[in-house]
């Protein structure tokens, strides 16, 4: 008989803001799955396969199916998990398969303890375990395989599924060991973290750009997203949303019109507890299409509620007011003593970076299925957060959360959109009120004015430097929405350094650079007036693509300021001191590497045109990526703007798959430049403006500017890369508008009236 290896948590990342466990969830859900139909049957018709860990079988006729605890949303993260256990044990790549997890706990992620996709971290925290994992494997074949072949098992040889004895000859494949069942052999924690894994010149497939396995279901239409579910007996919903982003109610609900709509079942208004909602209805008909003919027809009485008529200004407004406040807000960096040093310096800059309200957008609408079986609900969906929106459907149900199964499709687009589980409220809700499974479709409209938006910012920056042009101090001060405060996640938040409680460090990660600056403060301050009428989500690189727009575009006005080149000002304050050791030579190197392959401080540029730099560690100090960009960009005297090449760098320490991460890399780098140029919501009257992308309008094709990317891959710990080069793009363009026309820009998205008013000045 087969047995489960068992995974231990890898070694300590330091991870005390991101260690968290959704306790109901995590110690409930296995009473769902004892109740799953289909579930045990699953498991009990294949006994012969070797199931060495939860995240992995090996089938009796060879295959290797990876159970990928991750949301998959275009970023191949499956076949990633799958290559780091290939690896370890030796398979052949064509022998490999993957499979989406449910939200059973045993999936969780093994150093967050929950199934969350996000920050750029899958590579890095589950490269450790996947590789132990395949490891296992690989030493339990063979020993199985040595006692069929009556041989030491540290004489076998095991490459390519085929377990082999170089002095007899003798050869098994993995099919062969799995059939005789002769695979027994289990590890206790202790000894699956004894493994001695392969060192990065023993790799035969890390590094290898390898078919991704994902790409025939994709492209044959047989992968199945959560708008592709159809279950027996089900209806649709379509949803009526407020004109109010947040906070609205409904008054009153006529139907009289929809009842004359064929296939129409019920108008549910939604009742949501959880506060994920406010003011919405859902009309369930036999199809989508009479769904939404239905929902056009209801005619409903609204409360705007308190946010009824605040608009982006008023967000502005009120961020700068709470800003001013000497007592607001909480302290994220406390090192040294600003105000004194602020105070000799023989030069003090002071600059304000705002950026706009962003919206996600992903192109599957969004959509969530929801059925009753007995007392189990099953939600079937695409979702980054399988943990917390499990319990946001049982809050939504009023069922405990042990009573919700996810089931995982993949993702048409996720960016942080699919952190959240809005989607699941009304179909929860209408499948509960209708008796039968219900599908509801967001149109394009309800997903642009619902979004869980990137938040509106405001920061103001204060630089001192001394008579050398030595930065001494900076003070930061970063008002936003929380977006991670919204979750009711305590562990997600952090102590602030002042005692003053905890914050959300998901607004400020960024901001403590790994520049050395010997006095420098951060201070987050939320901004509740934001935070009640926008309800932020984590889009795309979070924290850092507002942080790191602000910190790179004012260190480019201090070497402006002091007469030095901004890339040799940058090189000079990596000097790895103290805290810095490691991370700041890391970056110093990726700097040095976009500039070398751009041309940079080399290249005479036209008159009008010019180069910035900007180099960042997103996500955060614990988890950090290494990335630069130069920028290069026209600029005409009517203030447009034209990019015209990206070159970025990034050090990745272990690559995985290079083709892989080369593409993640220059998409991350366009949704950089898309939200630097481009994008831009706008509240009104309590509701977002835009609602569609003829008014809200990311890079266009033609639009697009040549991209370039080094990889350095040095052997160090795999690091993230979907987001990294997102955060990079901005300051670095607004740094080479200032280095083509003198034109200096402090708001996000960068526009020609800006532009050509900056130039003026």
């Amino acid at each position: 008989m087969n047995e489960h290896v068992k995974n231990v948590m890898p070694e300590t990342t330091d991870l005390s803001r991101r260690s968290f466990l959704v306790g109901t969830a995590a110690a409930g859900l296995v009473l769902g799955y004892a109740g799953v139909p289909g579930i045990g049957e699953a498991l009990a018709a294949a006994p012969a396969n070797f199931e060495p860990s939860v995240w992995y079988a090996i089938a009796p006729d060879g295959l290797v199916t990876v159970t990928c605890g991750k949301a998959d949303m275009g970023q191949h993260i499956a076949s990633t998990m799958a290559q780091i256990v290939c690896e370890e044990l030796g398979a052949k790549w064509s022998d490999m398969r993957v499979n989406l997890a449910s939200n059973d706990p045993k999936f969780n992620d093994p150093v967050l303890g929950a199934q969350i996709t996000g920050g750029s971290w899958s590579t890095m925290m589950n490269f450790d375990a996947m590789s132990r994992a395949g490891a296992a494997g690989r030493m339990a074949l063979a020993e199985g395989a040595a006692a069929s072949m009556g041989v030491p098992a540290g004489e076998l040889v095991v490459r390519d599924s085929v377990i082999s004895h170089p002095k007899s000859k003798k050869q098994m494949s993995f099919a062969d060991v799995v059939k005789s069942g002769k695979a027994t052999k289990t590890f206790t924690p202790d000894e699956l973290k004894a493994i001695k894994l392969k060192t990065p010149d023993q790799y035969t497939m890390i590094g290898v750009s390898v078919p991704q396995l994902d790409i025939p279901s994709k492209t044959n239409g047989t992968a199945k997203y959560g708008i592709d579910v159809m279950i027996p007996g089900m209806a649709y919903g379509a949803l009526v949303t407020p004109p109010v982003r947040f906070g609205a109610t409904v008054k009153s609900v006529d139907d009289s019109a929809a009842k004359k709509v064929p296939g129409f079942i019920k108008a549910v208004t939604i009742d949501d507890k959880t506060q994920t909602t406010s003011g919405w209805v859902v009309a369930v008909a036999s199809t989508y299409a009479n769904a939404k003919k239905a929902a056009a027809a209801l005619k409903i009485s609204y409360d705007g509620g308190p946010n009824a008529k605040l608009s982006s200004q008023s967000l502005l407004d009120e961020a700068m007011r709470l800003q001013k406040l000497d007592d607001s807000g909480q302290f994220f960096v406390k090192d040294g003593d600003v105000a004194a040093a602020l105070g000799t310096a023989a030069k003090v800059l002071e600059a304000e970076y705002t950026t706009s309200i962003n919206i996600h957008a992903p192109m599957e609408p969004m959509n969530a299925t929801a059925e009753f079986k007995g007392d189990i609900l099953h939600i079937y969906s695409g979702n980054q957060f399988a943990t917390r929106s499990g319990a946001i459907a049982a809050g939504a149900a009023g069922i405990d959360p042990k009573f919700v199964v996810m089931h995982q499709m993949w993702l048409g687009g996720g960016f942080g959109r699919r952190l959240d589980a809005d989607m699941m409220v009304p179909a929860v809700q209408a499948a509960k009120a209708v008796g039968k499974p219900v599908k509801v479709i967001y149109t394009r409209e309800n997903d642009m004015t619902m979004d869980f938006s990137r938040p509106l910012t405001y920061q103001k920056v204060k630089a001192g430097v001394d008579g050398d042009g030595k930065l001494v101090a900076l003070s930061h001060d970063v008002v936003s929405a929380w977006p991670t405060a919204r979750w009711g996640i305590p562990d997600f938040l952090s102590p602030s350094v002042d005692k003053k409680g905890p914050l959300d460090a998901f607004t400020v990660n960024g901001s403590d650079f790994f520049y050395t600056v010997p006095n420098h403060n951060v201070r987050a301050i939320k901004n509740e007036m934001a935070h009640n009428a926008t309800p932020s989500g984590q889009l795309r690189s979070v924290a850092p693509g507002w942080t790191f727009w602000a910190v790179e575009s004012m260190i480019d006005e201090i070497a402006a300021a002091t007469g030095k080149d901004p890339a040799q000002f940058r090189i000079s304050l990596l000097d790895g001191a103290g805290k810095n050791d490691g991370g700041a030579q890391r970056l110093r190197n990726t700097l040095l590497a976009a500039m070398g392959l751009a041309g940079y401080g080399t290249k005479k540029l036209p008159k009008g045109e010019g180069m910035g730099v900007a180099c960042v560690s997103s996500q955060e100090r614990a988890t950090a990526s290494w990335t630069a960009c130069v920028a290069h960009v026209a600029v005409a005297p009517s203030g447009e703007v034209t990019v015209k090449k990206l070159t970025v760098a990034t050090d990745v320490g272990t690559q995985v798959h290079p083709d892989n991460i080369r593409a993640q890399v220059e998409g991350a780098a366009l949704w950089g430049l898309s939200l630097a140029m481009h994008e831009k919501a706008t509240l009104k009257d309590g509701g977002i403006e835009q609602t569609n992308f003829d008014s809200y309008r990311p890079l266009r094709m033609s639009q697009m500017p040549e991209v370039a990317v080094a990889v350095i891959a040095n052997g160090e710990k795999a690091t993230g890369v979907g987001e990294p080069a997102v955060t990079v793009v901005a300051p670095a363009i607004g740094n080479a508008i200032f280095n083509a026309s003198g034109a200096r820009v402090r708001a996000l998205p960068i526009t020609a009236e800006a532009v050509k008013g900056a130039m003026k000045a």
